[in-house]
């Protein structure tokens, strides 16, 4: 069974760092695209970042580049997610996602973490 679980979110000051971590279990790490999505209430879920089963080639939206860094560790089964000058746009649930490599397909999903950001 494949599991992805969530962690490092909480409470941030605008402007302040998070560094979020999803580590996978329940099928082979290295195999898969992982990615980060997000969800404020009232609102859609929406696509943070992607990388690569390799871990190149990282994308984002346009809304976090340049302040968030996705990484992966296939050794560690753990995906990151680092965010840097966090604004008030940015609290809501994040969730990780594990995806058939290449595509843009995710099959497996996190419970998600709580992202806070206050003024």
């Amino acid at each position: 069974q494949v599991q992805l679980v969530e962690s490092g979110g909480g409470l941030v000051q605008a402007g302040g760092s998070l560094r979020l971590s999803c580590t996978a279990s329940g099928r082979t790490f290295s195999n898969y695209d992982m990615g980060w999505f997000r969800q404020a209430p009232g609102k859609e879920r929406e696509f943070v970042a992607k990388i690569r089963w390799s871990g190149d080639s990282p994308r984002y939206a346009d809304s976090v580049k340049g302040r968030f860094i996705i990484s992966r560790d296939n050794d560690k089964n753990t995906m990151y997610l680092q965010m840097n000058s966090l604004k008030p746009e940015d609290p809501a649930v994040y969730y990780c996602a594990s995806g058939v490599r290449d595509t843009r397909m995710f099959d497996y999903w996190g419970q998600g973490t709580q992202v806070t950001v206050s003024s």
